[in-house]
């Protein structure tokens, strides 16, 4: 298969011969002649502004944006303070991109540098990097920072998020590291299992808290397991229930992962998001991408630096332990200004409501017909539920601009309220089941 060439321009055919080519085929000889396009792509003729712009309106006039929401599973509705779009939306932060010369990229910096160090304070832990792309590969990333020679093995509860397992699974096998899934027992990770498991071959064990199914995990047990068989206890959290739960830091997690989402970015039809990473200062070498840290110019003045930054376009690919490029650097603002105009008090607030709303939630879908599925456990703010027809049930709250929960397996429904949900609306719901069930 020749394949289809567009023409070369005198100025590119000059280029490929000062390479030592004849062709631009030739550049890319080593990809699969299975694989190139044999024809011209059928693109539409060019068309004005005014016409590209409609046509895009048409186009977002068909998606549905739901005022109601009582879905999570990893992408949350919260309430973004306004001063996060005036911030963020300045054109010098918009469009910076790899801060690598410092004495004109302070601005920047010092902006990483706030988000690292408010990160170390959610989670109790001594040094975060720049940020990742997102949760799943936050948590990947985790993983790989704790094999060795000698450990290698990953358990991984079945109660992690299968959006993260898979994204684990897909990092292992690059690298030839076998995955076990530790199993749950009444919604959480069994660790009497987990006892079984653990071995001399073992470099970690993840564990979501919460979990996927919104419940609390017992975090000292599971950690004392991990660090007793000599493996690291990596857990993955949503970061506003540390502000009333316990922290990672506290329980004596060596890793602290999951999605920054929550922290005043927008759910964006599912990105771009931002992956924390924060870690103890003796695996600080390890983290991957860079960290920020704050020194002195000549002058004395304050001045922020790439501390770390040995990324895998400095050293060899063979070498590299991370094959992370960049980091989400605007997320990565619009956390620190979330954080920052929340304050303590209003990130504890925001928790408090969503533990509040979604316990009056289920109590509502209860008494409605639905029960819960781990009746007893403790839960942040998502929890299951039983439902004979999810989908039917849906339907019926898409009728009323309500996007209901997440269908599982068996008959099953993942709901999650959150600040932004209010009773008239949860009681809508539950009127709504009622109807369904014929009640």
């Amino acid at each position: 298969m020749s394949g289809y060439v567009p023409a070369t321009s005198r100025e590119q055919q000059e280029m490929l011969e000062a390479c030592g080519l004849s062709s631009f085929r030739e550049l890319y000889r080593d990809v699969p002649e299975s694989v190139y396009l044999d024809r011209p792509l059928k693109l539409p003729e060019a068309a004005s502004e005014m016409e590209v712009r409609r046509a895009m309106e048409e186009m977002a006039g068909k998606n549905t944006v739901f005022p109601h929401i009582f879905r999570g599973a990893g992408a949350y509705h919260h309430y973004i303070p306004s001063i996060v779009d005036t911030v963020t939306g300045r054109e010098e932060f918009r469009t910076a991109y790899t801060p690598y010369q410092a004495e004109i990229s302070q601005g920047v910096l010092q902006s990483i540098f706030e988000y690292q160090t408010e990160i170390c304070e959610l989670t109790g832990l001594d040094a975060s990097n720049a940020s990742v792309y997102d949760g799943a590969t936050a948590a990947a990333e985790a993983c790989e920072m704790c094999r060795d020679r000698k450990r290698s093995r990953i358990l991984m509860s079945d109660c992690v998020d299968p959006q993260i397992q898979s994204v684990v699974r897909t990092y292992s096998f690059g690298r030839d590291v076998e995955v076990t899934l530790i199993p749950q027992k009444d919604g959480v990770t069994d660790p009497e299992v987990l006892k079984t498991l653990l071995a001399a071959d073992v470099s970690c064990v993840l564990v979501q808290h919460p979990n996927y199914f919104g419940n609390l995990e017992d975090m000292d047990t599971l950690t004392s397991l991990a660090h007793e068989a000599g493996a690291r206890m990596i857990v993955s959290a949503h970061p506003l229930s540390l502000a009333i739960l316990r922290t990672p830091g506290e329980y004596g997690a060596d890793i602290a992962v999951g999605d920054g989402q929550p922290l005043g970015i927008p759910l964006s039809w599912g990105g771009p998001y931002l992956g924390y990473m924060a870690t103890t200062s003796k695996l600080m070498r390890k983290l991957p991408g860079r960290i920020v840290g704050e020194t002195t110019d000549a002058e004395g003045r304050r001045a922020f630096v790439l501390t770390l930054q040995a990324r895998e376009q400095h050293i060899r690919r063979e070498k590299a332990s991370s094959n992370i490029c960049s980091n989400e650097a605007l997320c990565a603002m619009r956390a620190a200004a979330y954080l920052a105009a929340m304050g303590p008090e209003g990130i504890r607030n925001a928790a408090v409501q969503c533990v509040s709303k979604a316990h009056y939630l289920q109590q509502v879908l209860e008494h409605a017909g639905l029960r819960p599925v781990y009746p007893g456990r403790a839960f942040f703010h998502e929890f299951v539920t039983e439902c004979e027809d999810p989908a039917g049930l849906n339907r019926a709250l898409e009728e009323k601009q309500i996007l209901g929960g997440l269908p599982l397996d068996g008959n099953r429904i993942l709901w999650c309220a959150t600040e932004m949900n209010t009773r008239e609306e949860m009681d809508m719901v539950a009127d709504t089941v009622k109807e369904v069930l014929g009640r």
